[in-house]
């Protein structure tokens, strides 16, 4: 199989400095994961300078295999009933002014992992007050009584995913289903929640699904979306069959703009977190 060759735009630069070492230190002593390793994410050391990083809970065994993702696949371990607390504590210590967390699916436990994901809401809230809460939860399976588990909790911002168009769904993700996750958008949304959603671009959409693919979102109350380059994490994973350039991903922004998204992102290396403290400034005061 052939590979692609990266184009100029899309290489990052790594850096580390002080501010990388301590994020670094506060998530290795509190044994915590984060998407910023497991899914092999090309901002990491932007972000970890930036005294930022984007929490996992529930282990880091996915119960699911989608092509495009890093995260490792298997049997997951019980969930740490000490990690709500652990992430609390990590935040305080970071000082974030806007926490984001994500989670693995797990399709093992009954209730998804829904209690898990409450707990950790409310130890956030009872340890940093001051703190604005986003999440990236899974589908559940459209399961709306766990979504409003989730909802229950007020977090300032839910972000749930859609990563490709309809058409390569069932292809790149394993389990979860295109119009599932519009349901389950469109049931936060519904409950008048900051509503969030991020796809990649170079999977072999076309310009006309990715267009499709907005006025879907808009449909069902999609405020904020992200478009970032999909990058193969190893050699396991589905390779690019594109590398979409700036220009291009700059066009993507004007026109979800034009069609109704109050935030849109689109650049290479934009993902669902990337920048998310600003988002959520910029929704309090539009």
């Amino acid at each position: 199989m052939s590979y692609l060759k990266k184009p100029e735009w899309i290489r990052s630069c790594f850096r580390s400095d002080i501010n990388f070492s301590k994020t670094k230190n506060i998530i290795e002593n509190n044994d915590l994961k984060t998407i910023c390793t497991s899914g092999r994410c090309p901002n990491k050391s932007e972000c970890w300078s930036r005294g930022t990083a984007t929490f996992m809970i529930l282990g880091d065994i996915c119960t699911r295999s989608c092509k495009f993702c890093n995260t490792l696949t298997g049997k997951p371990l019980p969930p740490d009933g000490d990690e709500p607390q652990k992430i609390a504590a990590s935040i305080r210590a970071m000082n974030l002014r806007h926490a984001v967390v994500t989670s693995v699916d797990r399709d093992d436990l009954t209730d998804k992992g829904a209690a898990h994901w409450t707990a950790t809401i409310r130890s956030i809230k009872n340890e940093n007050p001051q703190t604005t809460i986003e999440v990236l939860i899974p589908d559940f399976d459209g399961d709306t009584v766990l979504v409003q588990k989730i909802i229950n909790e007020k977090p300032d911002v839910i972000s749930h995913n859609l990563e490709t168009v309809r058409r390569l769904t069932p292809f790149v993700r394993s389990r979860a289903k295109y119009e599932t996750s519009l349901k389950t958008l469109h049931y936060i949304a519904e409950n008048k929640v900051i509503t969030k959603t991020s796809i990649m671009l170079g999977l072999g959409e076309r310009e006309n699904e990715i267009l499709e693919l907005m006025d879907d979102a808009i449909s069902v109350g999609v405020q904020i979306m992200t478009i970032g380059q999909y990058l193969q994490p190893s050699r396991k994973n589905i390779p690019v069959v594109e590398y979409i350039s700036p220009e291009n991903f700059a066009k993507y922004r004007e026109i979800g703009l034009k069609k109704g998204f109050t935030i849109m992102e689109s650049a290479p290396f934009v993902r669902s977190s990337y920048h998310a403290e600003n988002h959520i400034l910029r929704n309090y005061y539009i």
